[in-house]
């Protein structure tokens, strides 16, 4: 047979002429509902006459043209592949058919359609592929083309129902596999700094997924395909349909903008996305953190449903479930406990809210579920439910039980979801998928909230070591209930935008206690938690160990039981900022500064430096590991160090350090690298001189390492022990373990001031500019004169940066500044850090301080803006 070869030129003109129509007619509505069914309508046409080319000059063939997946729902996006099945009634039609069924697929690629072809006999039709459960999937969405209808009717009525109740448990239970599978890869959150639209949970696969599942469910319950595909699927207050044009307009929006198949929502994206209004009812321009919002909320409406109908998948059933009782009515009410899922009794009415908040209780506290009917009845019922709200303690007391079930943030979640909590707490609504939008924070503030009230109930079983340290503060808490109450209120503020969030919060929080009818000390606790509940990370970017800054926070907090929760407030908080907000050495610090004011609240308060005079303990412990003509050098060398150096290190490390220092005299640079968890920890021990910090920091800047955190301690002696942590950004020494013994060496010259820090940051400086930040850091300097008695405070807020740290002391050596204590920290794309400084032994000066202010501020911006911007 000779080879057919279309002519497609006329097509391609078309369909490029038809596209840039619905390009601009996308851009100027914004409907991409409308645009993906038109581009699926354009693409019609052209295929089906495509195939009455191909087959023009071949006699009547018993074959048809199918559009599948994406293309088969008439939801083409402007760059998607074109998704067709080559249907044929035997192999020898198959065969017959090959040479035009190829120039069709050519023709495609000519035109500049991305063809996704399938061919399948009828027989191959009917059999399940295990490993192709794709193909069966995007054989639901079909429609036919082009072709004989009577083989279309047939695969539509026959073959593929056959096919789909026969394998409908293996279809169901292994789309439910792939879509935990995906939903794991992102974490099971919707939340993502830089969501993808088609794959993220919550996106346009958990939409169509939730589709699948319906018409499954269809299938097998009345053996036969709805007569219209969208009927099967329509959600009672139409979020669901909401969410997917809100969706099909930000994917088509990044389709057009990349020219491309991209369903990545970056940075960027979304600020040109909220600029031109794109899924708003309202054109014109808004702001990229409302827009997020929106985007939020819509993907929580599709995450939920698919969420709900993968539950309602029949679990494999076992000997033992047989002859369990499988619908147990919950008494007092028209629900129904069915298999840990709770469901509603068919023609229910209720207008009783008391009812309702029994079942949430009983979510809390043994992690129920509401199957999709029950939350449908809930939310149509609100109206009526709001009449009758409790009030005072009844209120208390129904709302007391959801927060101490250990499911609690399950329970409020699903409460927040159907409007419950809003209708109960008005003061909430208004951080409902409140977003945050930096590269730290990971979630909006209402599931923040959520997540912390998670993390409380989760010490019960605690997975880390500084978790188990603080599980043991839980059961000492005298009234949890409050505790968890200030959870759930302490940044409701947030939603003002206008002051500190923590004052805003107290208010709103004031109003919600005093419809509870609490009494005055119950409502005090509350509001003093909420008022203070950044204060413990605030005294966490001081030195913990410093006496001053330990007991400026203990006069705050006043009282042990009020520290208790104060704490677990702070760890709760911190841990739902993002999954790796809560390092374990800020966890360690955490404790650190909790022993520290409990001991101070009990009147038992630590020495800022070490005295041996004083305290022989330490000298006694480690003089015990050492060789007795060792001891007077032992006690020169912990004279003087801060008690900050010596509480946060072992025993044996400090007898370690000791013992670098006994080998100065041979070589006057001592350096000690190691691996910690995912950090190194390096060590520099030498003689004090102006700009070692500053140089040992170049250094790791140079070689590309990002330091995470850092301390400096000097002696009465002059010894220097500086301490840094930093991350091997390009896995240099990991890759390359050669590379180590010349990264010390080359550290080791830098100290000992015979190799040049400049020319190491001169190959670097090209490795950073500011095109590749996400979000932009403006420099803040604070100095504080009154929290520490012998050293002025600094903190610097800046954008990170290679070099940031070294080109900070730089200018503290410029202006003969002492570095007594450095607090290296970093959140996201933004730098903490804080250092006590004196300058001849005394606190710094006001001149000092403004002259100091001044070179920082001209060093930060010269590192930020890259050379020639």
């Amino acid at each position: 047979m000779n080879p057919v070869v279309l002519a497609v030129d006329d097509l391609r003109e078309q369909y490029l002429r038809e596209m840039a129509l619905v390009r601009q007619t996308c851009e100027r509505t914004g409907d991409g509902t409308a645009a993906i069914r038109r581009r699926s309508t354009v693409v019609d046409r052209i295929l089906i006459e495509m195939w009455r080319r191909a087959f023009a000059d071949l006699p009547a063939q018993n074959a048809c043209l199918l559009a599948l997946g994406g293309y088969g729902r008439k939801d083409l996006f402007p760059y998607s592949d074109i998704d067709v099945l080559f249907a044929f009634a035997d192999d020898k039609t198959e065969a017959s058919c090959k040479e035009a069924v190829r120039s069709i697929i050519q023709g495609m690629w000519d035109i500049g359609l991305r063809a996704s072809p399938a061919s399948r006999t009828v027989k191959e039709a009917g059999r399940f592929d295990p490993d192709n459960l794709e193909f069966t999937l995007a054989t639901l969405d079909r429609r036919f083309l082009a072709g004989q209808f009577n083989l279309y009717q047939h695969l539509h009525q026959v073959t593929l129902p056959g096919l789909v109740l026969s394998e409908w448990n293996t279809i169901t239970q292994k789309l439910g596999e792939i879509a935990r599978g995906r939903h794991a890869k992102f974490g099971n959150t919707i939340f993502h700094l830089e969501p993808n639209l088609k794959d993220c949970p919550g996106g346009l696969r958990d939409y169509h997924l939730a589709v699948w599942f319906a018409l499954l469910f269809h299938l097998k319950e009345t053996k036969e395909w709805p007569r219209q595909r969208g009927g099967v699927f329509q959600s009672a207050r139409g979020d669901a349909e909401a969410a997917f044009d809100f969706l099909a307009a930000a994917r088509c929006f990044l389709h057009f903008r990349h020219g491309r198949d991209d369903n990545i929502l970056d940075w960027q994206s979304q600020d040109e996305a909220a600029a031109l209004s794109i899924g708003l009812e309202t054109r014109g321009t808004a702001d990229p953190s409302y827009w997020m919002r929106t985007y939020y909320r819509h993907a929580r409406v599709i995450y939920r449903r698919a969420a709900l109908l993968m539950e309602h998948l029949p679990a494999p059933v076992s000997f033992y479930r047989q002859f369990r009782r499988r619908r147990t009515p919950i008494a007092g009410t028209d629900f129904i406990l069915d298999q840990g899922r709770i469901d509603i009794q068919p023609g229910a009415q209720f207008n009783d809210t008391t009812v309702i908040l029994r079942i949430f209780s009983l979510m809390a506290t043994h992690g129920y579920t509401l199957s999709q009917a029950a939350e449908d009845r809930i939310a149509d019922a609100l109206p009526v439910l709001a009449i009758r709200i409790p009030e005072g303690p009844y209120l208390w007391n129904a709302l007391r039980e959801v927060l101490l079930g250990p499911h609690a943030a399950h329970a409020l979640r699903t409460m927040h979801a159907l409007g419950v909590l809003e209708m109960l707490i008005p003061e909430f609504h208004g951080i409902d998928a409140l977003v945050i939008r930096d590269s730290y924070h990971r979630y909006t503030v209402d599931e923040h909230t959520f997540l912390a009230i998670d993390n409380v109930h989760g010490l019960r079983q605690p997975t880390h070591d500084f978790e188990q340290r603080l599980s043991q503060i839980l059961p000492e808490i005298d009234r949890l209930d409050l505790f968890l109450l200030s959870l759930l209120l302490h940044d409701i503020g947030k939603a003002r935008r206008t002051g500190e969030h923590a004052i805003q919060s107290v208010e709103l929080a004031d109003s919600f206690l005093a419809r509870l009818d609490f009494d005055a000390e119950e409502r005090e606790t509350v509001l003093k938690l909420i008022r203070l509940h950044l204060d413990m990370s605030q005294a966490l970017r001081r030195d913990i160990f410093d006496q001053d800054n330990v007991r400026t926070f203990a006069e705050k907090v006043s009282s042990p039981q009020l520290l208790k929760m104060l704490t677990l407030m702070t760890f709760a908080d911190i841990k739902a900022v993002n999954p790796d907000a809560l390092t374990p050495w800020k966890a360690e610090n955490l404790w650190q500064l909790y022993m520290a004011t409990a001991n101070h609240l009990d009147r038992s308060v630590d020495e800022t430096r070490y005295h041996a005079a004083i305290d022989p303990t330490l000298l006694n412990r480690i003089r015990s590991m050492v060789p007795p003509a060792q001891a007077d050098a032992l006690k020169q060398f912990l004279e003087g160090l801060p008690q900050r150096y010596l509480q946060t290190r072992l025993p044996e490390q400090i007898r370690n350090h000791f013992l670098m220092a006994l080998n100065l005299d041979s070589d006057p640079v001592q350096l000690d690298l190691r691996p910690s968890r995912q950090l190194f920890d390096l060590t520099v021990i030498t003689k004090d001189r102006t700009r070692l910090f500053a140089d040992v920091a170049g250094a790791l800047a140079a070689w590309g390492m990002n330091i995470v955190r850092a301390g400096a301690f000097s002696n009465d002696a002059g010894i220097i022990v500086d301490s840094f942590h930093f991350t091997d950004v390009f896995r240099t020494i990991e890759l390359n373990p050669g590379e180590k013994e010349r990264f010390v060496a080359n550290l080791h010259d830098v100290v000992a001031q015979r190799a040049s820090v400049e020319q190491l940051l001169a190959a670097r400086s090209h490795a950073r500019h500011a095109g590749s930040l996400k979000v932009e850091v403006t420099t803040r300097l604070e100095f504080d004169n009154e929290s520490s008695t012998h050293s002025t405070l600094l903190q610097v807020v800046a954008q990170d940066v290679p070099g940031l740290l070294r080109e900070i002391a730089l200018v503290f050596s410029e202006h003969q500044c002492n570095i007594e204590v450095a607090l290296i920290d970093t959140e996201g794309e933004t730098a903490i850090d804080v250092f006590y400084l004196t300058r001849e032994g005394a606190k710094l000066s006001d001149d000092v301080q403004n002259a100091l202010a001044r070179d920082l501020a001209q060093a930060l911006e010269s590192i930020r803006m890259p050379a020639g911007a």
